[in-house]
């Protein structure tokens, strides 16, 4: 299958029931299902698609004579990379603070990376978006730690799944700029960050005297490891007896829950130690309801069970009060995050061995495990703990200030069913956060949360606390009121956090700027790109919008499909997306699938999971015949008759509102259900089609006759996505953006001239893993593209340089000698190595215009210290003669104003090094 991740399991909202508790845990074998409008695939299936095709009308990606230009230079810069605030929508596992600044946090996520917390905006920045495609699965986070001894330092555990649905190992990335750029060792085994048990943690721990010193607990039988340079380098520590024996489900071998989950947390006792010296006690909790902690005494030499320890439990959590000699552990009967049905509390005095059972809730009264454990450090007997997996009717947050002899809770009964809660909600920054429920007592909204692994009390500041949840993090800064009668403000602290997996995302010509649809909270309607949407898609709400799709000359009417524990999987508007009714189904349907509307809005087609291709109103459906069952659809943007169709290899086109669908296109093209492809708005039966899998047919391909012939498009060795945006001034074809790879260069690209030639608007900085799902530019932005992830959310940009404008009496021509005034060599010339690998490399040359004149067209040049030759180059016309190397202005970017600047790009070959030249000139003289 294509290396795409496959679903995430995030069953939001959730029950309402015990009995629904029960039948969600056994219905929820998986990560998410990546879904698209133009197909809809499963766990280890992948989608494609692409956009490329031979060239039609120029534009201003035109006229460098190459056919892909992997960088990203004057003709396409980027501005600025921002995503579509939505703020969370996702799991966060995991939050730490540094322990000796204040202010410096992080949370990890499942699949979406890992985040820095800053204080002046009360916001967090994204850390991993440099992930690429080719790894995808480091950016599921499984262990976190932040250096107490020098701050500067972070350390993250990264892989996603354990088992073959993630082709790649997991790594240890460091960072020594607070994850600015990260340094990464490759490790022997898989991580898995979005597996059972996930919550549970940290599993990754710096020692605190000396902080050369790393532990990690790994899953999947391979025990717990260690480093001693700083994360540099790894070894299995052979001492260590128990690498665990928890699986969430024996039946499962090889399956999402049929792994050991190993190793879950490291806690260091600061009290055994000095400074440089490597501390002497450490703890060790393992996935072994038998067995479940250990301590060596000796820095790590040797190790030993605990004695008198709780047995029939996993400690999700071991947190120690060194000042007071107490560890505290939280206990459930399974992994997490979904389920667990039992729990207790237990603390052990590290100095006399005594274990005490400190549960906030008598075992034979609890429905929930416990997890969510925190010590606040400014008052070492005040501790905190969450039932994670109560989801109904609300979690559960317990606070002791005497050691566990007494506890508080968030809410209780006042007279069944009303509650009286020691909290109040606000969340008016993220409103969507109520998901339009209107429950009975006892459940409210919006809840506390569920899936509540992760809590931390500030170990500076008692008054704040953070809490993730399956959705958001929430949090208060006025903490201690809980102990004084005052009611604590619970609150959103989410914003940056973006953390939704998109499936597919609509721009329509008038009204919302966008629509999306997105895995476990549905999708939004979105009129401010930069404003967090009052809510999600209602009446109905999927748990997951598979497929999205507006009328082309009627942006009012919209259709969407998803995934739903019962009721409709298709919903209609007819304001846009602003409100929805509910349609009906088909007999047999159990997932959304793809659907299409006509151009006018007057029918539908849907391809539904559990049931075969239908055409109807949306109140009515009619089986189509000539499409096998499964396959993905699309509608023609002109013709209101005429529907599209693919599955393995075979192209489909109805000219009869999809009451019949006739076999076109059969050779050349991709098999299986690995494809998205699209119909460009204005063009009656034009088609760009992209996907396949490594290995295999990949690649993008063009139709103009409605898919009886398509031609593949030269040059991109694979594409995954296809979208339509505004044409560029002076041009008349749609601009085409596609996720793919050009010329061995993987990116986004945008295309101006109908596929003759690309540009990668993104650079290695924002690649954000796996970009695979959808993508699509903005019909009224020039530009403006948006792109879909697998847990970092929507991410956008406005990708068109605007050359400045010619001097009518003065045109480019690179023979002009410079203006009047404008001294020789008036120039910075700044070269970069952007990507580099064994025999080759990619850079690009910055040319800024130092000088107070404009220049009319400009030759640069350089020697190559060790003997580099350019194999391609962009945004000019090069000459190599030896290691001399001379480039000059291409007839958009030669007129270069005062303060100004062009990059060019280009790829080269190596031998032995690979050193930067550093004798620049331009136009013969010197720069800096």
């Amino acid at each position: 299958m294509h290396e795409s991740p496959p679903p995430r399991g995030r069953p939001l909202p959730g029950p309402t029931s015990r009995a629904d508790r029960t039948r969600l845990r056994r219905s929820v074998p998986l990560p998410r299902r990546t879904a698209f409008r133009a197909g809809g695939v499963l766990a280890a299936a992948a989608a494609l698609l692409g956009s490329l095709m031979p060239a039609a009308t120029a534009g201003p990606d035109a006229g460098t004579g190459a056919r892909a230009l992997p960088g990203a230079g004057a003709a396409a810069a980027v501005v600025d990379w921002r995503n579509v605030r939505i703020d969370g929508g996702g799991f966060v596992p995991g939050i730490v603070f540094n322990r000796s600044e204040p202010d410096l946090a992080y949370a990890r996520t499942d699949i979406g990376g890992a985040y820095r917390w800053v204080e002046s905006s009360k916001s967090w920045t994204p850390l991993l978006d440099h992930v690429g495609w080719d790894d995808w699965g480091h950016t599921g986070v499984i262990g976190l730690a932040s250096d107490s001894v020098d701050p500067d330092k972070v350390y993250a555990a990264v892989g996603t799944y354990t088992n073959d649905w993630d082709p790649g190992n997991g790594a240890v990335l460091r960072s020594g700029d607070r994850g600015e750029t990260w340094a990464k060792a490759d490790l022997p085994f898989k991580l898995g960050g979005n597996m059972p048990g996930r919550g549970m943690g940290e599993r990754l721990a710096v020692d605190p005297h000396r902080n050369s010193v790393l532990y990690l607990g790994a899953p999947s039988g391979n025990g717990l490891w260690r480093s001693t340079d700083s994360g540099a380098t790894w070894s299995k520590v052979t001492s260590f007896p128990n690498p665990g024996t928890y699986v969430a489900d024996p039946s499962d071998p090889g399956g999402y829950n049929g792994d050991i989950q190993g190793i879950s947390w490291v806690t260091f006792d600061e009290s055994t130690g000095s400074a440089g010296a490597a501390t002497r006690t450490i703890y060790v909790g393992v996935a072994d309801k038998e067995n479940n902690v250990y301590r060596s005494t000796d820095a790590g030499a040797t190790w030993s069970r605990v004695a008198g320890q709780p047995t029939g439990l996993l400690a999700h959590k071991g947190v120690l009060d060194a000042e007071n000699g107490r560890l505290y552990l939280a206990y459930s009967d399974t992994g997490g995050p979904y389920d667990g049905s039992a729990g207790q509390v237990w603390r052990y005095d590290t100095g006399s061995g005594k274990w005490t059972d400190i549960s906030p809730v008598p075992a034979a009264d609890t429905y929930f495990g416990y997890s969510g454990l925190s010590v606040d450090r400014q008052d070492p007997g005040t501790v905190m703990v969450t039932g994670y997996s109560s989801w109904w009717p609300d979690t559960q947050i317990f606070r002791t200030t005497d050691s566990g002899e007494n506890w508080t809770r968030a809410w209780e009964y006042s007279s069944y069913p009303n509650r009286s809660n020691r909290y109040t909600m606000d969340i008016s920054s993220v409103p969507w956060l109520d998901w339009g429920a209107r429950p009975t007592p006892p459940e409210q909204t919006p809840k506390l949360g569920w899936m509540t692994e992760a809590l931390e009390i500030d170990p500076f500041d008692s008054d704040r606390m953070m809490y993730g949840t399956g959705a958001t993090i929430f949090g208060t800064e006025n903490l201690t009121q809980w102990d004084s009668g005052g009611k604590p403000v619970i609150k959103p602290m989410v914003k940056g956090l973006e953390e939704t997996a998109v499936l597919d995302l609509v721009a329509p010509p008038s009204g919302a700027t966008l629509i999306s649809g997105l895995g476990d909270v549905g999708g939004f309607r979105h009129t401010d790109l930069d404003a967090v949407p009052a809510k999600m898609f209602q009446s109905p709400n999927f748990t997951s919008t598979t497929s999205l799709d507006y009328a082309e000359t009627d942006p009012n009417t919209v259709v969407r499909v998803g995934n739903v524990e019962s009721g409709a999987h298709v919903a209609f508007s007819s304001d846009n997306g602003a409100n929805w009714y509910a349609g009906s189904d088909p007999s047999g349907v159990t997932g959304g699938g793809t659907v299409a509307a006509a151009a006018d809005g007057r029918r539908y087609v849907w391809s539904p999971e559990g049931a075969g291709v239908h055409a109807g109103s949306g109140s009515s459906w009619t089986a189509s015949s000539g499409i096998p069952a499964g396959a993905i659809v699309e509608s023609d943007r002109v013709d209101p008759k005429k529907f599209y169709g693919f599955k393995d290899g075979a192209f489909y086109v109805s000219t009869d509102a999809g009451a019949t669908f006739t076999k076109r296109a059969s050779t050349g093209l991709p098999g299986g259900t690995a494809v998205r492809f699209k119909a460009v708005p204005g063009r009656n039966g034009d088609i760009w089609l992209a996907g396949g899998e490594k290995g295999r047919t990949y690649g993008l391909w063009h139709s103009t006759d409605s898919g009886a012939t398509f031609t593949k498009v030269g040059g991109v060795q694979e594409a995954d996505t296809i979208g339509f945006g505004k044409a560029a001034p002076g041009a008349t074809y749609q601009t085409l953006y596609t996720s793919a790879r050009i010329d061995g260069v993987r990116g986004i690209f945008r295309s101006t001239d109908a596929g003759a030639n690309w540009v990668r608007v993104n650079d290695d900085k924002h690649r954000w893993g796996w970009t695979g799902s959808t993508i699509t530019g903005d019909p009224r932005t020039y530009g403006r593209v948006y792109v879909s992830t697998n847990g970092r959310g929507i991410v956008y940009a406005d990708t068109a340089a605007v050359p400045s404008p010619a001097d009518p009496t003065d045109p480019p021509d690179p023979t002009d000698p410079p203006d009047p005034g404008d001294p020789e060599g008036a120039c910075t010339a700044e070269y970069r190595v952007t990507n580099q690998w064994q025999g080759g490399f990619q850079a690009e040359v910055r040319l800024t215009n130092t000088g107070d004149g404009a220049w009319n067209g400009w030759k640069l040049g350089w020697t190559f210290p060790d003997g580099q030759r350019i194999t391609q180059l962009w945004n000019g016309t090069h000459t190599q003669s030896g290691d001399r190397v001379t480039v000059t202005s291409a007839s958009y970017n030669g007129r270069v104003a005062p303060g100004g600047s062009v990059t060019v790009g280009l790829t080269g070959t190596w031998t032995g090094a690979n050193g930067p030249p550093d004798d620049f000139t331009r136009d013969g003289a010197a720069c800096g």
